[in-house]
């Protein structure tokens, strides 16, 4: 069952539009205004304290689940019909882009860059480069939340990224979609060049073949093809996990390839070596991913860019192959 605490909210941190960081009774925390309405300093609140006591990699903060002061009373979204995390005590209505109109029937060969972990977003994108109409769309396996990534803000403020669509059962993005395959054809419907597509910060795992949030790369990999896309995978690679599953290509890649119904683009850079299961792959030159990456906030696993380069490099090639993939189809003046 639920762990919930009653507190005081005793300071504020960080207010950005869609996520505020503060101390509840001292103890660092978390609030979505958008699901729970304001915070102000000492409001009477109730927090969910589950994951800090069970000293889980996304337990190092509570999260704010009732404002008693002023999160009462709360009027749903006007003309909202469609319910997020339905027959939860969290749901409520909110506008779904499928209810504003016809989605795009086919994807018409716009690339989807599949990854299998929040931390490899910052580097597609920079892969993919200014100058395109990118979107973010998230999907279940890690955090439902899209306003908890200071990813995906890093990437708006830069410019990179127009718009972050909330696949249920995510929530809390620009726009919300019922489905991958609706928010993908929304995309596809307004025009973008390209999409980035990945779970929320903090994987769901449990050490075991198909037990993990990766998976739901394969799932949207298997849709971008059968709407007409073109899917491309980044590839997780890592030469500094201590952990032998994820050394190297990770055993996730493995299990995403064997669940793909569809032929896909296996995104990989040029002069790395690769096992040879993993084919057939599309090699790219990375030349600059370095410097491109370097102007973006990059962690993984609380790694940075010098720390384990090769992470950041697969998911970059990835951002190359859809890039060059766009460019090939784009017409000719």
């Amino acid at each position: 069952m639920l762990s919930l605490r009653r507190g005081t909210v005793t300071g504020i941190s960080e207010e950005h539009e869609g996520l505020t960081r503060l101390e509840v009774d001292g103890t660092p925390t978390i609030a979505y205004p958008r699901l729970t309405g304001p915070v102000e300093i000492g409001d009477d609140v109730v927090v969910n304290v589950q994951a800090r006591q069970l000293e889980l990699g996304s337990g190092g903060f509570d999260v704010l689940y009732a404002n008693l002061t002023r999160g009462l009373g709360g009027d749903p979204e006007p003309e909202a019909h469609v319910m997020t995390v339905p027959y939860t005590p969290l749901q409520s209505a909110v506008r779904h882009v499928e209810e504003d109109g016809p989605l795009a029937e086919t994807l018409e060969g716009m690339p989807v860059v599949c990854c299998s972990l929040h931390s490899q977003v910052a580097p597609a994108f920079a892969g993919l480069g200014r100058r395109r109409r990118v979107a973010y769309v998230q999907v279940g396996g890690g955090a439902l939340p899209v306003s908890l990534s200071d990813t995906v803000r890093a990437l708006k403020a830069g410019g990179l990224l127009e718009v972050a669509v909330a696949a249920a059962p995510c929530v809390d993005g620009d726009v919300q979609a019922v489905t991958p395959a609706s928010a993908l054809a929304w995309c596809a419907g307004q025009g973008f060049d390209a999409v980035v597509c990945s779970i929320g910060p903090g994987i769901v795992g449990t050490a075991s073949r198909l037990g993990h949030g990766g998976l739901a790369a394969a799932a949207t990999l298997n849709i971008t093809a059968a709407l007409g896309g073109t899917p491309v995978l980044a590839v997780r690679y890592s030469e500094a996990d201590w952990r032998e599953r994820h050394q190297g290509v990770s055993h996730h890649v493995r299990a995403i390839l064997d669940l793909c119904l569809a032929d896909i683009t296996i995104a990989w850079p040029r002069g790395l070596d690769a096992p040879d299961w993993l084919d057939p792959r599309e090699e790219v030159d990375v030349e600059g991913w370095h410097e491109d990456c370097a102007r973006l906030p990059l962690s993984h696993m609380g790694r940075s860019l010098e720390e384990d380069p090769c992470f950041f490099m697969c998911a970059f090639a990835a951002g190359e192959v859809a890039r060059e993939h766009r460019a090939q189809e784009a017409p000719t003046q």
